[in-house]
C-alpha cells in the first residue's frame, strides 16, 4: 500500500507485504508502487511481438534506447538480442530497472523526466534504434529531438491516436517515413486503442 503527497509526487510505500516481480525477456524487475502495466497479458505480448518484429534484423552490436520504459516490458525482450539503455520517468521504476541491470553487461537504466529533459541528438549518435511508449500526452519534446537525429529506425507505441498523429507529423517533417502502423484493440468495449508505428530514414 502506498500514497502520493501530491498528484506529481512519487508514491511513498506505507505497508509492504510482499514484493511483486515481473519477468520480461531477459529481465526480472521488481514492480514499484505506481508502476504502469498493460491491461492484459495478451495485449502486452501482442505489442511486444510487434516491437520485436520491427527490430528484426538488429543484433548484439546494435544499441537500442527504450524511452518511457516502464517496468522493462520491451527492454527485457530487446536485451535478448541487442544492447539496451532504458530511460524511465518514474524514479521507483527506474531504480527497479537499475537493480535488474546487475549481471547484464549490455543493459543500463536511467531515471529521467523526458518531458523536461529529452534525450539530445548528441546522446543518440551511436544508437541504431529507439523505442518509445509515452503516456497519453505523447512525446512532443522528445520527437523534436528525434526528428533532428540520424537514427535509422524508430518504433512508437501509443495509447492515444491524437498525440501519436502530432508526434508522427514532427518525425515526418524531419525526414522520417512511416513504414507501418498497427492498431491493437486491447481496451475491449471502449473507444481506446493502442498503436505501434514504425518510422525509418
Amino acid at each position: 500500500m502506498s500514497f502520493k503527497n501530491t498528484d506529481h509526487s512519487q508514491p511513498v510505500p506505507q505497508i509492504e507485504l510482499d514484493r511483486i516481480t515481473k519477468t520480461s525477456g531477459a529481465l526480472k524487475v521488481e514492480i514499484s508502487p505506481g508502476a504502469f502495466l498493460q491491461p492484459s497479458q495478451e495485449g502486452e505480448v501482442a505489442l511486444a511481438d510487434a516491437v520485436m518484429k520491427a527490430l528484426g534484423k538488429l543484433g548484439k552490436k546494435d544499441k537500442v534506447i527504450d524511452l518511457f520504459s516502464g517496468c522493462g516490458t520491451f527492454a527485457g525482450r530487446i536485451l535478448e538480442k541487442c544492447q539496451v539503455h532504458a530511460i524511465e520517468n518514474d524514479f521507483g521504476m527506474s531504480n527497479s530497472l537499475k537493480e535488474a541491470a546487475k549481471g547484464h553487461a549490455r543493459f543500463t537504466a536511467e531515471a529521467r523526466d523526458l518531458f523536461k529533459e529529452p534525450v539530445s541528438v548528441r546522446e543518440m549518435k551511436d544508437v541504431t534504434a529507439v523505442v518509445f511508449d509515452p503516456p497519453r500526452a505523447g512525446a512532443k519534446e522528445q520527437c523534436q529531438r528525434l526528428a533532428k537525429s540520424a537514427i535509422p529506425l524508430l518504433v512508437s507505441v501509443s495509447c492515444n491516436p491524437s498525440t501519436f498523429a502530432r508526434d508522427a507529423k514532427i518525425l515526418m517533417e524531419g525526414g522520417y517515413k512511416l513504414k507501418s502502423l498497427q492498431i491493437f484493440d486491447q481496451f475491449i468495449y471502449t473507444t481506446h486503442t493502442e498503436l505501434v508505428g514504425v518510422f525509418t530514414r
